[in-house]
């Protein structure tokens, strides 16, 4: 078998973001643990301009706890820069909006993927987006 590369961990990082529920989260990590990718989900939902830092800090955080990247500045900032792609891409749709959803991680040796999958808009009126970053650590 051929080692994943950045098409096959962004596939994980999307399904991590588009997981209902933490069992699910929990089922896809667990198949992934077993191929040595590592992979954590978080959710987050709020008013989309004050946000953008506290979503980049989650995902950085997250990646911490769940062990798919260590303290040092190069794995924390291709972590705060995939976030950083992913949200510009839903970015014109969100502005001025709430959003709400849930953020991927997934990681195979030096490929990192952050996955944004997010309802967006105001009480019942919501568009959906997902973005997706990539980097090489």
């Amino acid at each position: 078998m051929q080692a994943p590369g950045s098409k096959e961990i962004s596939r994980v990082a999307l399904l991590m973001a588009l997981s209902k529920d933490r069992d699910e989260e929990n089922k896809v990590k667990e198949e992934m643990r077993q191929m040595n990718i590592r992979t954590a989900a978080v959710d987050y939902g709020g008013e989309f301009i004050p946000s953008v830092t506290k979503i980049i800090e989650r995902a950085v955080v997250a990646s911490k706890r769940e062990g798919i990247i260590n303290d040092s500045h190069s794995e924390e900032g291709a972590v705060a820069g995939a976030t950083r792609e992913a949200i510009a891409q839903i970015m014109p749709k969100a502005i001025g909006l709430n959003v709400g959803g849930k953020i991927g991680i997934a990681r195979y040796g030096d490929h990192i993927c952050v996955a944004i999958f997010f309802g967006i808009g105001m009480l019942h009126l919501n568009e959906v987006s997902v973005g997706l970053g990539h980097r090489a650590i």
